[in-house]
Protein backbone atom coordinates (compact mmCIF):
# COMPACT_ATOMS: atom_id res chain seq x y z
CA UNK A 1 0.00 0.00 0.00
CA UNK A 2 1.50 3.35 -0.82
CA UNK A 3 2.74 5.47 2.00
CA UNK A 4 0.16 8.59 3.02
CA UNK A 5 1.66 11.77 2.54
CA UNK A 6 0.92 15.26 3.15
CA UNK A 7 1.77 18.21 1.45
CA UNK A 8 2.84 21.66 3.20
CA UNK A 9 3.90 24.68 1.22
CA UNK A 10 5.48 27.49 3.48
CA UNK A 11 3.92 31.16 2.16
CA UNK A 12 3.72 33.43 5.01
CA UNK A 13 6.89 35.41 4.43
CA UNK A 14 6.79 39.17 3.81
CA UNK A 15 9.32 38.98 0.66
CA UNK A 16 10.89 42.25 2.16
CA UNK A 17 13.49 42.43 -0.55
CA UNK A 18 11.31 42.48 -3.54
CA UNK A 19 9.57 44.98 -2.32
CA UNK A 20 7.83 47.35 -3.84
CA UNK A 21 6.42 43.90 -5.64
CA UNK A 22 5.30 42.95 -2.08
CA UNK A 23 4.14 46.38 -1.20
CA UNK A 24 0.42 44.87 -1.19
CA UNK A 25 0.84 41.09 -1.37
CA UNK A 26 2.81 38.16 -0.24
CA UNK A 27 5.92 36.87 -2.39
CA UNK A 28 4.15 33.76 -3.42
CA UNK A 29 1.47 35.96 -4.65
CA UNK A 30 4.21 37.84 -7.28
CA UNK A 31 3.22 37.48 -10.70
CA UNK A 32 5.71 35.55 -12.60
CA UNK A 33 6.16 34.59 -16.32
CA UNK A 34 3.40 36.56 -17.31
CA UNK A 35 0.62 34.25 -17.00
CA UNK A 36 2.03 32.64 -13.21
CA UNK A 37 1.99 33.92 -10.08
CA UNK A 38 5.01 31.79 -8.39
CA UNK A 39 3.11 30.13 -5.79
CA UNK A 40 2.04 27.98 -9.11
CA UNK A 41 5.23 26.36 -9.69
CA UNK A 42 5.55 24.34 -6.14
CA UNK A 43 1.74 23.35 -6.38
CA UNK A 44 2.11 22.04 -9.90
CA UNK A 45 5.08 20.15 -9.33
CA UNK A 46 3.14 18.52 -6.31
CA UNK A 47 0.00 17.94 -8.32
CA UNK A 48 1.67 16.44 -11.57
CA UNK A 49 3.83 14.09 -8.74
CA UNK A 50 -0.08 12.87 -7.59
CA UNK A 51 -0.05 14.66 -4.32
CA UNK A 52 -3.22 15.88 -3.91
CA UNK A 53 -3.84 16.73 -0.53
CA UNK A 54 -1.44 20.38 0.13
CA UNK A 55 -2.24 23.04 2.65
CA UNK A 56 -0.73 26.52 1.93
CA UNK A 57 0.71 28.21 5.37
CA UNK A 58 -0.23 31.49 4.64
CA UNK A 59 0.85 34.99 7.07
CA UNK A 60 1.06 38.44 5.46
CA UNK A 61 -0.68 40.19 3.08
CA UNK A 62 -2.65 36.72 2.00
CA UNK A 63 -5.61 37.99 0.36
CA UNK A 64 -4.58 37.35 -3.25
CA UNK A 65 -2.27 34.88 -2.54
CA UNK A 66 -5.71 33.16 -0.97
CA UNK A 67 -7.97 34.13 -3.59
CA UNK A 68 -5.78 33.02 -6.46
CA UNK A 69 -5.20 29.68 -4.79
CA UNK A 70 -8.94 29.54 -3.71
CA UNK A 71 -10.00 30.05 -7.77
CA UNK A 72 -7.80 28.09 -9.37
CA UNK A 73 -6.75 24.99 -7.01
CA UNK A 74 -9.72 23.31 -7.17
CA UNK A 75 -9.03 20.14 -6.90
CA UNK A 76 -11.61 17.37 -7.51
CA UNK A 77 -13.73 16.41 -3.25
CA UNK A 78 -14.46 12.91 -4.61
CA UNK A 79 -11.10 11.04 -3.55
CA UNK A 80 -10.83 13.66 -0.66
CA UNK A 81 -7.94 15.62 -2.56
CA UNK A 82 -7.57 19.74 -1.80
CA UNK A 83 -5.69 22.61 -2.15
CA UNK A 84 -6.85 24.93 0.50
CA UNK A 85 -4.81 28.03 2.45
CA UNK A 86 -4.61 28.06 5.59
CA UNK A 87 -3.72 31.49 7.94
CA UNK A 88 -2.53 31.80 10.96
CA UNK A 89 -5.04 31.21 13.41
CA UNK A 90 -3.87 31.42 16.45
CA UNK A 91 -4.55 27.80 17.62
CA UNK A 92 -2.02 27.80 20.17
CA UNK A 93 -2.42 31.39 21.36
CA UNK A 94 -3.22 35.20 20.52
CA UNK A 95 -0.04 35.32 18.72
CA UNK A 96 0.80 34.82 14.57
CA UNK A 97 3.53 32.63 13.33
CA UNK A 98 6.77 33.42 14.60
CA UNK A 99 8.51 31.35 12.03
CA UNK A 100 8.18 28.62 9.56
CA UNK A 101 8.55 25.70 12.40
CA UNK A 102 6.17 27.67 14.34
CA UNK A 103 3.73 27.76 11.72
CA UNK A 104 3.76 23.99 11.56
CA UNK A 105 3.61 23.69 15.17
CA UNK A 106 0.59 26.16 14.65
CA UNK A 107 -0.93 23.51 12.43
CA UNK A 108 -0.55 20.34 13.88
CA UNK A 109 -4.30 19.60 13.36
CA UNK A 110 -3.83 19.69 9.90
CA UNK A 111 -1.67 16.63 10.54
CA UNK A 112 -3.69 15.21 12.48
CA UNK A 113 -6.64 15.54 10.89
CA UNK A 114 -4.78 13.40 7.86
CA UNK A 115 -2.49 10.79 9.87
CA UNK A 116 0.02 11.08 6.71
CA UNK A 117 3.12 8.43 7.20
CA UNK A 118 5.45 11.32 5.68
CA UNK A 119 4.92 14.97 5.25
CA UNK A 120 6.73 17.26 2.93
CA UNK A 121 7.18 20.66 3.54
CA UNK A 122 8.38 22.82 0.46
CA UNK A 123 8.69 26.58 -0.17
CA UNK A 124 6.02 28.71 -2.28
CA UNK A 125 8.56 31.36 -3.67
CA UNK A 126 11.21 29.54 -5.89
CA UNK A 127 10.86 28.82 -9.13
CA UNK A 128 11.81 24.93 -10.38
CA UNK A 129 10.32 21.97 -11.84
CA UNK A 130 10.67 18.77 -9.67
CA UNK A 131 8.88 15.48 -9.24
CA UNK A 132 8.42 15.03 -5.55
CA UNK A 133 7.95 11.15 -5.81
CA UNK A 134 11.39 10.54 -6.12
CA UNK A 135 12.50 12.65 -3.35
CA UNK A 136 10.09 11.19 -0.86
CA UNK A 137 10.26 7.71 -2.34
CA UNK A 138 14.41 8.23 -1.77
CA UNK A 139 13.36 9.54 1.55
CA UNK A 140 11.75 6.39 2.86
CA UNK A 141 13.97 3.79 1.18
CA UNK A 142 16.67 5.29 3.62
CA UNK A 143 15.08 5.72 6.79
CA UNK A 144 16.11 9.28 7.43
CA UNK A 145 13.96 11.26 10.20
CA UNK A 146 14.11 13.84 7.39
CA UNK A 147 15.46 14.55 3.63
CA UNK A 148 16.76 17.75 2.27
CA UNK A 149 16.99 18.77 -0.95
CA UNK A 150 20.59 20.30 -2.22
CA UNK A 151 21.37 21.65 -5.45
CA UNK A 152 24.86 21.64 -6.36
CA UNK A 153 26.68 24.97 -6.37
CA UNK A 154 30.07 25.95 -6.22
CA UNK A 155 31.93 26.62 -3.11
CA UNK A 156 33.17 29.86 -4.19
CA UNK A 157 29.31 30.94 -3.88
CA UNK A 158 28.77 29.01 -0.64
CA UNK A 159 28.57 32.09 1.46
CA UNK A 160 25.29 33.02 -0.41
CA UNK A 161 23.38 29.68 1.05
CA UNK A 162 22.51 27.41 3.38
CA UNK A 163 24.97 25.01 2.72
CA UNK A 164 24.59 21.23 3.85
CA UNK A 165 27.59 19.63 4.62
CA UNK A 166 28.10 15.62 4.03
CA UNK A 167 29.75 12.60 5.25
CA UNK A 168 31.80 10.41 3.46
CA UNK A 169 29.03 8.16 2.17
CA UNK A 170 27.34 12.24 0.50
CA UNK A 171 24.25 10.83 1.88
CA UNK A 172 24.02 11.75 5.73
CA UNK A 173 24.07 15.29 6.28
CA UNK A 174 26.96 16.34 9.17
CA UNK A 175 26.44 19.90 9.32
CA UNK A 176 23.47 22.56 8.02
CA UNK A 177 25.31 25.49 8.42
CA UNK A 178 23.83 29.44 7.08
CA UNK A 179 26.37 31.14 4.40
CA UNK A 180 29.47 29.70 5.71
CA UNK A 181 32.68 31.40 5.19
CA UNK A 182 35.03 28.73 5.43
CA UNK A 183 32.46 26.05 3.62
CA UNK A 184 34.16 22.24 2.72
CA UNK A 185 33.54 20.17 -0.43
CA UNK A 186 31.46 17.82 -1.67
CA UNK A 187 33.28 14.42 -0.85
CA UNK A 188 32.88 13.38 -5.33
CA UNK A 189 33.26 17.24 -5.39
CA UNK A 190 35.67 19.15 -3.61
CA UNK A 191 34.67 22.34 -5.62
CA UNK A 192 31.19 22.05 -4.89
CA UNK A 193 28.57 22.52 -2.14
CA UNK A 194 25.16 21.30 -1.53
CA UNK A 195 23.05 24.50 -1.60
CA UNK A 196 19.62 24.14 0.49
CA UNK A 197 16.45 24.27 -1.60
CA UNK A 198 14.03 25.04 1.25
CA UNK A 199 12.09 21.80 0.83
CA UNK A 200 12.15 18.91 2.81
CA UNK A 201 10.14 15.38 3.22
CA UNK A 202 9.96 14.65 6.75
CA UNK A 203 8.94 11.13 8.66
CA UNK A 204 5.39 12.61 10.47
CA UNK A 205 7.00 11.09 13.79
CA UNK A 206 10.19 13.27 12.98
CA UNK A 207 8.59 16.19 12.18
CA UNK A 208 6.27 16.72 15.11
CA UNK A 209 8.92 15.13 17.70
CA UNK A 210 11.71 18.15 16.24
CA UNK A 211 8.77 20.85 15.94
CA UNK A 212 7.40 20.19 19.74
CA UNK A 213 11.04 19.86 21.50
CA UNK A 214 11.33 23.44 19.29
CA UNK A 215 8.59 25.29 20.36
CA UNK A 216 9.76 24.76 24.11
CA UNK A 217 13.03 26.39 23.80
CA UNK A 218 11.71 30.10 23.69
CA UNK A 219 15.74 31.05 22.97
CA UNK A 220 14.86 29.48 18.97
CA UNK A 221 14.09 31.41 16.08
CA UNK A 222 11.56 28.41 15.16
CA UNK A 223 12.59 28.68 11.70
CA UNK A 224 12.57 24.88 9.63
CA UNK A 225 16.38 25.47 8.08
CA UNK A 226 17.79 27.13 11.18
CA UNK A 227 15.89 25.36 13.85
CA UNK A 228 14.65 21.77 13.07
CA UNK A 229 17.39 20.80 10.54
CA UNK A 230 20.25 21.43 12.43
CA UNK A 231 17.90 19.43 15.34
CA UNK A 232 18.06 16.38 13.59
CA UNK A 233 21.15 17.11 12.07
CA UNK A 234 22.68 16.91 15.47
CA UNK A 235 20.65 13.69 16.18
CA UNK A 236 21.84 11.91 13.10
CA UNK A 237 18.51 11.80 11.23
CA UNK A 238 19.14 13.99 8.43
CA UNK A 239 19.92 13.31 4.39
CA UNK A 240 20.65 14.97 1.21
CA UNK A 241 18.93 14.25 -1.80
CA UNK A 242 20.85 15.44 -4.57
CA UNK A 243 18.64 17.69 -6.98
CA UNK A 244 20.55 16.37 -9.75
CA UNK A 245 19.46 12.83 -9.42
CA UNK A 246 15.67 13.97 -9.82
CA UNK A 247 14.48 13.93 -13.77
CA UNK A 248 11.05 15.71 -14.80
CA UNK A 249 9.49 13.82 -17.45
CA UNK A 250 9.98 16.51 -20.77
CA UNK A 251 12.90 18.35 -19.54
CA UNK A 252 15.96 19.30 -21.62
CA UNK A 253 19.82 19.05 -21.30
CA UNK A 254 19.29 22.95 -21.26
CA UNK A 255 16.88 23.38 -18.61
CA UNK A 256 17.25 20.17 -16.68
CA UNK A 257 18.09 20.80 -12.65
CA UNK A 258 17.23 24.50 -13.08
CA UNK A 259 16.43 26.06 -9.60
CA UNK A 260 16.49 29.53 -8.46
CA UNK A 261 15.56 31.74 -5.16
CA UNK A 262 14.16 34.77 -6.95
CA UNK A 263 14.23 36.54 -3.16
CA UNK A 264 15.69 39.51 -4.71
CA UNK A 265 14.70 41.97 -7.98
CA UNK A 266 17.64 41.43 -9.64
CA UNK A 267 17.28 37.32 -9.69
CA UNK A 268 13.56 38.08 -10.14
CA UNK A 269 14.50 39.91 -13.11
CA UNK A 270 17.24 37.56 -14.05
CA UNK A 271 14.56 34.61 -13.74
CA UNK A 272 12.28 35.94 -16.30
CA UNK A 273 14.73 36.54 -18.96
CA UNK A 274 15.72 32.90 -18.70
CA UNK A 275 11.95 32.35 -20.09
CA UNK A 276 12.69 34.07 -23.29
CA UNK A 277 15.73 32.56 -24.69
CA UNK A 278 15.31 30.38 -28.02
CA UNK A 279 16.48 27.12 -26.39
CA UNK A 280 15.33 28.89 -22.97
CA UNK A 281 17.31 28.11 -19.56
CA UNK A 282 13.78 27.36 -18.06
CA UNK A 283 11.44 26.14 -20.32
CA UNK A 284 8.07 27.03 -19.55
CA UNK A 285 7.03 25.09 -22.93
CA UNK A 286 7.43 21.62 -21.62
CA UNK A 287 3.49 19.85 -22.02
CA UNK A 288 4.87 16.87 -20.16
CA UNK A 289 4.63 18.46 -17.26
CA UNK A 290 3.00 21.87 -17.13
CA UNK A 291 2.79 24.58 -14.27
CA UNK A 292 -0.98 25.15 -13.95
CA UNK A 293 -2.67 28.53 -12.85
CA UNK A 294 -5.96 30.19 -13.74
CA UNK A 295 -6.97 30.76 -17.82
CA UNK A 296 -9.27 33.48 -17.58
CA UNK A 297 -10.75 34.04 -20.97
CA UNK A 298 -9.00 36.42 -22.80
CA UNK A 299 -8.64 36.84 -26.16
CA UNK A 300 -5.18 35.95 -28.37
CA UNK A 301 -2.57 38.30 -28.72
CA UNK A 302 -2.90 41.04 -31.35
CA UNK A 303 -0.17 42.75 -33.54
CA UNK A 304 -2.09 46.02 -35.38
CA UNK A 305 -0.78 48.27 -37.72
CA UNK A 306 2.42 48.17 -40.69
CA UNK A 307 2.75 51.94 -41.81
CA UNK A 308 6.43 52.67 -41.84
CA UNK A 309 7.58 52.68 -38.38
CA UNK A 310 4.32 52.12 -36.91
CA UNK A 311 4.52 48.19 -36.60
CA UNK A 312 3.51 46.05 -33.78
CA UNK A 313 5.62 43.30 -33.16
CA UNK A 314 7.60 41.79 -30.53
CA UNK A 315 10.66 40.09 -31.12
CA UNK A 316 12.52 37.33 -28.41
CA UNK A 317 9.63 37.88 -26.00
CA UNK A 318 6.90 35.78 -24.66
CA UNK A 319 3.94 37.70 -25.03
CA UNK A 320 -0.17 36.76 -23.12
CA UNK A 321 -3.55 36.37 -24.12
CA UNK A 322 -5.23 39.80 -23.76
CA UNK A 323 -2.47 42.03 -24.62
CA UNK A 324 -2.25 44.64 -27.76
CA UNK A 325 0.58 45.41 -29.07
CA UNK A 326 -0.14 48.55 -31.64
CA UNK A 327 2.33 49.95 -33.73
CA UNK A 328 5.24 49.54 -31.04
CA UNK A 329 7.80 47.10 -30.90
CA UNK A 330 8.53 44.92 -27.86
CA UNK A 331 11.62 43.02 -27.44
CA UNK A 332 12.84 40.69 -25.19
CA UNK A 333 10.57 41.16 -22.58
CA UNK A 334 7.52 39.41 -20.84
CA UNK A 335 4.53 40.70 -21.91
CA UNK A 336 1.45 39.99 -19.27
CA UNK A 337 -2.63 39.40 -20.00
CA UNK A 338 -4.01 43.15 -21.03
CA UNK A 339 -1.32 45.05 -21.58
CA UNK A 340 -0.85 47.71 -23.99
CA UNK A 341 1.83 48.75 -26.19
CA UNK A 342 1.23 52.27 -27.83
CA UNK A 343 2.41 53.49 -31.50
CA UNK A 344 6.09 54.07 -32.00
CA UNK A 345 6.96 53.07 -28.14
CA UNK A 346 10.14 50.79 -27.67
CA UNK A 347 9.83 48.19 -24.94
CA UNK A 348 13.25 46.30 -24.59
CA UNK A 349 13.72 44.01 -21.69
CA UNK A 350 11.34 44.19 -19.18
CA UNK A 351 9.13 42.87 -17.76
CA UNK A 352 5.67 43.81 -18.22
CA UNK A 353 2.60 42.47 -15.34
CA UNK A 354 -1.09 42.81 -16.08
CA UNK A 355 -2.85 46.03 -17.57
CA UNK A 356 0.51 48.16 -17.58
CA UNK A 357 -0.41 50.60 -20.62
CA UNK A 358 2.59 51.70 -22.64
CA UNK A 359 1.73 55.12 -24.09
CA UNK A 360 2.98 56.39 -28.00
CA UNK A 361 6.37 57.51 -28.14
CA UNK A 362 7.53 55.54 -24.78
CA UNK A 363 10.82 54.15 -24.08
CA UNK A 364 10.90 51.26 -21.41
CA UNK A 365 14.41 49.88 -20.76
CA UNK A 366 15.49 46.56 -18.43
CA UNK A 367 12.66 47.12 -15.91
CA UNK A 368 9.45 45.77 -14.08
CA UNK A 369 6.46 47.49 -14.07
CA UNK A 370 3.48 46.07 -11.80
CA UNK A 371 0.28 45.47 -12.50
CA UNK A 372 -1.73 48.14 -13.90
CA UNK A 373 1.01 50.85 -14.09
CA UNK A 374 0.47 53.81 -17.06
CA UNK A 375 3.33 55.16 -18.64
CA UNK A 376 2.64 58.55 -20.60
CA UNK A 377 3.29 59.34 -24.17
CA UNK A 378 6.72 59.93 -24.29
CA UNK A 379 7.87 58.78 -20.98
CA UNK A 380 11.48 57.23 -20.94
CA UNK A 381 11.93 54.25 -18.12
CA UNK A 382 15.43 52.81 -17.68
CA UNK A 383 17.48 55.43 -20.12
CA UNK A 384 18.28 57.72 -16.98
CA UNK A 385 19.20 55.42 -14.43
CA UNK A 386 19.61 58.71 -11.90
CA UNK A 387 16.86 60.33 -12.72
CA UNK A 388 15.24 56.90 -12.28
CA UNK A 389 16.72 56.40 -8.88
CA UNK A 390 14.74 60.07 -8.07
CA UNK A 391 11.70 58.54 -8.40
CA UNK A 392 11.39 54.46 -8.35
CA UNK A 393 12.96 51.94 -6.84
CA UNK A 394 16.53 50.90 -9.15
CA UNK A 395 18.12 47.77 -8.26
CA UNK A 396 21.73 46.73 -7.26
CA UNK A 397 21.99 45.85 -11.29
CA UNK A 398 20.39 48.52 -12.62
CA UNK A 399 16.79 47.44 -12.96
CA UNK A 400 14.11 49.88 -12.96
CA UNK A 401 11.17 48.73 -11.05
CA UNK A 402 7.87 50.35 -10.89
CA UNK A 403 5.00 49.21 -7.93
CA UNK A 404 1.37 48.52 -8.19
CA UNK A 405 -0.46 51.57 -8.82
CA UNK A 406 2.37 53.88 -8.36
CA UNK A 407 2.81 57.22 -10.63
CA UNK A 408 5.06 57.40 -13.81
CA UNK A 409 6.19 61.28 -14.50
CA UNK A 410 6.17 61.86 -18.13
Amino acid sequence: MAAKVLAIVLAGGEGKRLMPLTTDRAKPAVPFGGMYRMVDFVLSNLANAGYLKIVVLTQYKSHSLDRHITKTWRMSTLLGNYVTPVPAQQRRGPWWFAGSADAIYQSFNLINDEQPDHVIVFGADHIYRMDPRQMVEDHIASGAGVTVAGIRQPLSMADQFGVIEVGEDGRRIRAFREKPTDAVGLPDAPDQIYASMGNYVFSTKALCEAVERDAEDKSSKHDMGGSIIPMLVERGEANVYDFRDNEVPGSTDRDRGYWRDVGTLDSFYDAHMDLINVHPVFNLYNFEWPIYTAQPPYPPAKFVHQWGERVGRAVGSMVSPGAVVSGGLVENSIVSPKVKVHSWAHVDGAVLMEGVDIGRHAVVRRAILDKNVVVPEGAEIGVDLEKDRQRYTVSENGIVVIGKGQKVEP
